[in-house]
């Protein structure tokens, strides 16, 4: 009688050979498929980076020189049986790979093949990964990455990515040896939450754009994305019980100096979103209140206290404006863009802003977030604001996002103490809006000049007194937009200093070391260039 296990090992032998032949015979073919070679174009020999040779650093690296693994026609990319979220990760891998190397790189969801493979797994990672963690593990038969989450899985294949040749990221068929180093590495976050910060207020980014950011934000394991949606000089989301506020509050004229209109429909919210969720990326939406609010203020006169809308505002000036805070209508007004955020926000945070309110008396700030937060909660999210918003002793839920630059801030360190959580920003360390240096020809000061060295030497858990590792919820790079204008100004402004402040949020305390990471930044700028990112070649770097 022949046993369920037995049918399930003869389908599986049958379900090899098959495998084996099928891909034996796309190999044979593959010549004919590609691109033709000159006869002269010989592979490059590319030197096999190292375990540690990634960015952020990774909690444990143990190096097997005999056990590189090289891709070939043959590789296949195996993940778990019956995973979907695991599959798709193998397909975004394999379309990371398939241009430059020229390879099929069939995803094949299998327990098992006899070829060379890279096996995306879930399950059994154990428990010291914890959940965005991951194992990866390469012999000279394959690259195992084994993690207990698909946002583990994912950043296993973001490092995956930097062990190749930086040729991987080429667009068109690279000759060289796609060869990764062997060994094991176990890697774990630091900090639960690693964000950025995109400005679409002061000038408005588009959909594409967005999307490029987060395609980069995603390789350096960079898991929120913070989308300032709303302030003097633009409001960018669609508010169908408010339809005004986009069509004239985002439209022609507004933004910085009145060249940055535009906004984002619930459609294209829910697109982001969706895009962002697919590389591990959480979306949090910001509408900044009760300051920052001209661009509402102008379109909808009523929003005013003495009921005349001020004209709209182009100019880079804060803390003039602040909705009514002893009328009613205004709770109607916040409580309606609360609601309709909360419901196309998959993510469990809804940020208020509450920052730089200084046409409100602190007695009327405190009336405002007393009556505002608790509407986070009432539809389903956790509320979210600038540091500010400690003053008024909120819930123990509410997240507070520092900004500041000094060392000390008592209102910080008394929430700390009532069990608040922090995300860590100060203005003068990781707000990449920041110049370079006085010759940056984009950029602010008033915070400070930030170099690359400036992003990165500092500790999370040591910048505010009283606000230790226990508080914090993470980190976060914000970057604003006053003097960006495209997605190149994005990235001149973002990169080299967004992969610091990411190695911050991922990396042990420990792993810590400005040489280390000055030399495997410099080994990003080939990676950079075939992507086309438009990176500040900082002089503190020496660049590939």
């Amino acid at each position: 009688m022949t046993t369920d296990h037995d049918e399930h090992q003869e389908v599986s032998v049958r379900h090899r050979h098959t495998l084996t032949r099928l891909l034996a015979a796309t190999a044979l073919a593959l010549p004919l498929a590609l691109p033709a070679t000159p006869a002269a174009a010989a592979p490059t020999a590319t030197p096999t980076r190292q375990l540690d040779d990634v960015i952020p650093a990774p909690v444990e690296t143990r190096p097997d020189p005999r056990g590189t693994f090289t891709l070939s026609p043959l590789t296949v990319i195996r993940t778990t049986p019956h995973s979907a979220a695991a599959r798709q990760i193998g397909r975004q891998l394999a379309d990371t790979l398939r241009p430059a190397t020229g390879y099929p790189l069939p995803v094949l969801p299998v327990p098992a093949t006899p070829l060379p493979e890279i096996a995306l797994l879930i399950g059994g990672a154990g428990s010291r990964v914890g959940q965005e963690g991951y194992q990866l593990d390469v012999t000279r038969h394959r690259v195992t990455i084994r993690a207990n989450t698909p946002a583990g899985l994912f950043a296993g294949t973001q490092t995956l990515r930097q062990l190749l040749p930086a040729q991987i990221e080429a667009a068109q068929r690279q000759r060289t040896t796609w060869a990764v180093p062997g060994g094991r590495i176990i890697d774990y976050p630091r900090f639960a939450y690693r964000g950025a910060m995109l400005d679409l207020a002061r000038h408005f980014h588009t959909v594409p754009e967005i999307k490029t950011y987060i395609d980069l934000l995603s390789q350096y394991k960079i898991n929120y994305l913070h989308l300032h949606l709303s302030d003097d000089q633009g409001w960018r989301i669609q508010i169908d019980s408010w339809p005004r506020l986009t069509t004239v509050g985002g439209g022609p004229g507004t933004g910085v100096d009145g060249v940055g209109p535009g906004y984002l429909t619930k459609d294209d919210y829910k697109a982001v979103t969706a895009y962002a969720a697919a590389r591990q990326i959480t979306i949090v939406p910001e509408i900044d209140m009760p300051g920052h609010t001209n661009a509402a203020q102008s379109t909808y006169a009523e929003l005013n206290c003495d009921g005349v809308a001020p004209p709209p505002r182009t100019d880079i000036a804060v803390g003039y404006s602040s909705l009514c805070i002893d009328d009613e209508l205004t709770y109607r007004f916040v409580e309606d863009v609360i609601r309709e955020l909360a419901e196309i926000t998959p993510g469990p945070y809804l940020h208020v802003g509450g920052d730089e309110a200084h046409a409100t008396t602190d007695e009327e700030y405190a009336t405002f977030m007393r009556r505002v937060l608790p509407l986070v909660n009432k539809y389903g999210k956790r509320a979210y604001g600038w540091n500010e918003v400690m003053q008024v002793d909120p819930a123990s839920d509410v997240i507070a996002q520092y900004w500041g630059t000094g060392t000390t801030n008592a209102d910080l360190a008394e929430a700390v103490a009532r069990g608040n959580k922090v995300v860590m920003s100060p203005a003068n360390k990781a707000y990449l809006d920041m110049k370079y240096d006085r010759n940056t020809p984009l950029g602010l000061s008033w915070a400070a000049y930030i170099e690359v060295r400036d992003a990165y030497d500092w500790d999370p858990a040591q910048r505010v007194t009283g606000v230790g590792e226990d508080a914090l919820l993470g980190v976060e790079a914000p970057l604003w937009s006053e003097t960006l204008r495209s997605i190149d100004d994005i990235e001149y402004m973002a990169f080299p200093r967004l992969p610091a402040i990411a190695e911050l949020g991922w990396s042990t305390a420990a792993s810590h070391d400005w040489e280390s990471f000055r030399a495997r930044l410099g080994e990003q700028a080939p990676r950079w260039r075939l992507q086309q990112v438009n990176y500040y070649p900082s002089p503190q770097v020496t660049w590939s």
